[in-house]
């Protein structure tokens, strides 16, 4: 082995590196990095594990981090943005494919047959508050000027931004997000009450004979706004393995979407800004999804690429954050209390309560705008239960991005699960242990959370990694072999 002298080596993730490369397990090191498939940050984790036999008590396995060149075991992130690890939201985004769909032509424990009960896919809207730049067109597809009377390119920053910031409802906007998922939960509500009204039925009759399944994914506007995008389908009464009544048909269910959005109301009153109202917007887009193979925009595959697509994003596609703002040592308050009850200022943030100061955030203007009404919102003890500090950086909206109904397809933990089992016994196999039993094989292990990230020189290592990857699959999506 070459032993190589690192005293004058400038940098530190170089020198990291070369002490890595030197180390006698190497290796090792290297088949842990390429395992993360280019993760960008990475959980340590240190612990020890042992495989036994249940039946006879022999140990077949240990398993130890303090065996390992790096120290401990590196397990991806598994974020979902792409802005923050591109790897694993590619993961997250290919589960979600399988999960959307699973629920429209069957696959993942779902019946071939769930192909042919009626479904929609549905895009709900927020309302306006106030007027943005826009880039509209006419009948014959020609642009037009805009209100400010210029024609924008479409990738011009000033689309979706307030045409005078100083009228713009930023107060509405921010709670609209805040309340994204409780007009959505009525809308649910409402839905089912108005396919039981279009069915002549009550809805104790109508859960008897079918039931209401969907998937959705949340995405935000360039104007910092949330709008879900939702595959919508009718059941039998026991789910996929059962169609609904032939009377249930497409027509129902869309007529149902429809009337079942107008009525979704939210009141929010407060002393500061007043009783508002808040519900859905005008542009309510409800469509037919064709089947596989059909010739039509909206097929099983296409929607479910255009929902997974939707599922990794996040505020920061629209401009904004993808980490919190708040100070996490004090909360966002600014200060911290003594035992006795006397409030400390917060020295991580100068009593600020922002990790970062408002000002000197890299986002627009009327992205900025929105986080700070977030925070003087936030200050105020009737929407504390909101939690707008915390979530400021997603300008108010909270919920998840992805969510479905219970049983509208397969599960994202189960798709997890079968991954891990499958990976649990490649493992197995190249340690030349035997094929795994459930009943009769025990691992007892410890973990505990070290850290998140790579050192300077695994962090060369990983970057290395995905970057072959990208390469790969641009040879493959260019028809290489």
């Amino acid at each position: 082995m070459i032993t190589l002298d690192l005293r004058h080596v400038a940098s530190p993730a170089v020198r990291d590196l070369l002490h890595l490369v030197n180390h006698p397990d190497f290796d090792r090191a290297q088949q842990q990095i390429e395992h993360l498939g280019g993760c960008t940050e990475p959980v340590r984790l240190t612990g020890r594990a042992t495989t036994v036999d249940a039946t006879t008590g022999e140990v077949l396995r240990t398993y130890n981090t303090s065996d390992e060149p790096t120290g401990s075991l590196l397990t991806p992130c598994g974020n979902r943005r792409a802005s923050r690890c591109p790897a694993c939201s590619r993961l997250y985004a290919a589960d979600t494919y399988h999960l959307i769909r699973a629920g429209l032509s069957g696959g993942k424990t779902v019946p071939d047959t769930v192909r042919t009960h009626p479904r929609v896919f549905v895009t709900l809207t927020p309302p306006s508050f106030g007027p943005v730049h826009n880039r509209p067109t006419t009948p014959g597809g020609d642009i037009r000027p805009c209100r400010c009377r210029k024609l924008h390119e479409p990738t011009d920053p000033l689309i979706g931004t307030p045409l005078n910031p100083a009228t713009y409802d930023y107060e509405g906007a921010v709670l609209f997000n805040a309340h994204a998922t409780a007009l959505w939960a009525r809308f649910t509500t409402y839905l089912r009450r108005e396919i039981a009204a279009r069915l002549g039925m009550t809805q104790k009759a109508a859960h008897a004979v079918l039931r209401v399944s969907f998937a959705k994914v949340a995405e935000y506007q360039q104007r910092g706004l949330v709008h879900f995008h939702a595959v919508i389908r009718l059941d039998g009464p026991d789910g996929t393995s059962q169609p609904p009544p032939p009377y249930a048909t497409v027509t129902v269910l869309t007529d149902a979407v429809r009337a079942a959005a107008a009525r979704v109301r939210v009141t929010v009153e407060s002393d500061a800004v007043g009783e508002r109202e808040l519900f859905w917007g005008e542009q309510l887009d409800v469509r037919e999804i064709a089947a596989f193979g059909a010739d039509a925009e909206f097929t099983d595959q296409a929607v479910a690429a255009y929902v997974a697509k939707y599922a990794t994003k996040s505020a920061d596609a629209s401009g904004t954050l993808d980490r919190a703002l708040f100070c996490r040592p004090c909360q966002g308050r600014g200060a911290t209390l003594l035992p006795h009850g006397t409030p400390l200022p917060c020295t991580a943030c100068d009593g600020a309560g922002q990790a970062r100061p408002l000002t000197r955030l890299p986002v627009a203007r009327h992205v900025r705008q929105m986080i700070r009404t977030c925070w003087e919102l936030g200050e105020l003890p009737e929407f504390a239960h909101l939690k707008l500090r915390k979530w400021a950086h997603m300008l108010g909206f909270r919920g998840h991005f992805s969510t479905k109904s219970r049983r509208y397809s397969i599960t994202l933990g189960a798709l997890r699960d079968a991954r891990r089992t499958w990976r649990t016994e490649q493992a197995r196999v190249h340690a030349g242990l035997p094929e795994s039993d459930p009943t009769t094989t025990l691992v007892v292990g410890r973990w505990d959370y070290l850290g998140s990230g790579y050192s300077p020189g695994t962090a060369l290592l990983g970057a290395a990694v995905w970057h072959r990857k990208e390469l790969e699959r641009q040879f493959a999506a260019e028809g290489g072999c």
